[in-house]
């Protein structure tokens, strides 16, 4: 057992499931997962932007459900390199399928929608394509240029894939130098071959930690998803191996399956299980930690923009 308990923790989650549910359970959202639409012309400002400009969002592909929320606020994560991943995950549902060429032109167009949407704070995530020599790095260091021609006092944040662990990619995508390099673990090193496909744990860790010995300077960040069967030990376990390597910033969210083709829920965490999480993870040393049934690793990044002086210090969770 861990020295570190979870503040307030119910003994639901201390006991946790081990195996995900069989693919025919059906689980009815819980009442705090249950929330009204907004309002505005917000949502279709930013629709008819990212259609007129022919850009890819993880917003629609992985059907995020916040994405009426982001998209009124006139916000969303630009996804790079179409819309055909390479890997089959079994938590996402981003279309899989044969690889598309890559547009010369989407980092111009990428920046555009940006400028159009008066963004402070743009993320930059993609499809995993393992297809490429370098997994997309140059693309994604092309984008990032775009942004900062056009918007050099906004910060970038970039959610990436793995990059089959290859050190040259991960490195040309640091020395392009955004504010946030975000790559994400998902889930404990014991749900990942379910849940992750070819992704490794610690393939996963050590992008992250290359980046921050790279660029100690560089943001580094890291989320996860619960609900799909893992324990409190073996979530202390990732928070620790996180903060082994200088990781800064984390995400909790709950796992929403997508479609009844993905893996199910194996249940659903209360929103005061995300704070005592939380709390427990700032004690552990991250300097930013935003927890919440509805949270992404993405959603409401701008609330969590580094400034000069360093990362925020708000560490409301998000519900």
């Amino acid at each position: 057992m861990h020295s570190l308990t979870l503040l307030d923790s119910s003994s639901a989650t201390q006991q946790g499931a081990n195996v995900p549910r069989s693919p025919g359970t059906s689980a009815r959202l819980p009442a705090w997962l249950k929330r009204p639409l907004p309002t505005g012309n917000g949502n279709n400002f930013t629709a008819h932007l990212i259609e007129d400009l022919k850009l890819e969002t993880v917003c629609e592909s992985a059907r995020c459900p916040n994405r009426p929320e982001c998209w009124s606020r006139r916000t969303a994560t630009f996804m790079i390199m179409g819309n055909l991943c390479t890997r089959t995950c079994s938590f996402c549902s981003v279309p899989k399928g044969a690889p598309e060429h890559l547009e010369d032109d989407e980092p111009t167009r990428l920046a555009e929608a940006a400028v159009r949407l008066g963004l402070k704070h743009v993320v930059i995530t993609s499809v995993t394509r393992d297809d490429l020599p370098d997994g997309g790095a140059e693309h994604f260091a092309r984008c990032i240029v775009a942004v900062r021609a056009r918007m050099p006092s906004a910060a970038v944040e970039v959610l990436t894939p793995d990059f089959l662990g290859d050190t040259a990619a991960i490195d040309l995508v640091t020395d392009a130098n955004p504010e946030v390099f975000n790559h994400n673990l998902e889930t404990v090193p014991r749900l990942h071959r379910v849940v992750r496909g070819r992704a490794l744990y610690h393939r996963s860790l050590g992008l992250l930690e290359r980046v921050k010995r790279r660029a100690p300077h560089m943001v580094t960040k890291a989320g996860l998803m619960l609900g799909i069967g893992e324990t409190i030990d073996e979530l202390f376990d990732v928070l620790a191996d996180l903060r082994a390597i200088r990781c800064d910033v984390l995400t909790l969210g709950q796992y929403l399956r997508p479609t009844a083709k993905h893996i199910p829920v194996a249940r659903f965490v209360p929103p005061s299980e995300f704070d005592s999480l939380a709390a427990t993870a700032r004690l552990l040393g991250f300097k930013q930690v935003v927890a919440g049934p509805y949270v992404r690793s993405s959603y409401h990044a701008d609330d969590m923009v580094p400034t000069r002086e360093g990362i925020p210090t708000s560490t409301d969770h998000v519900a």
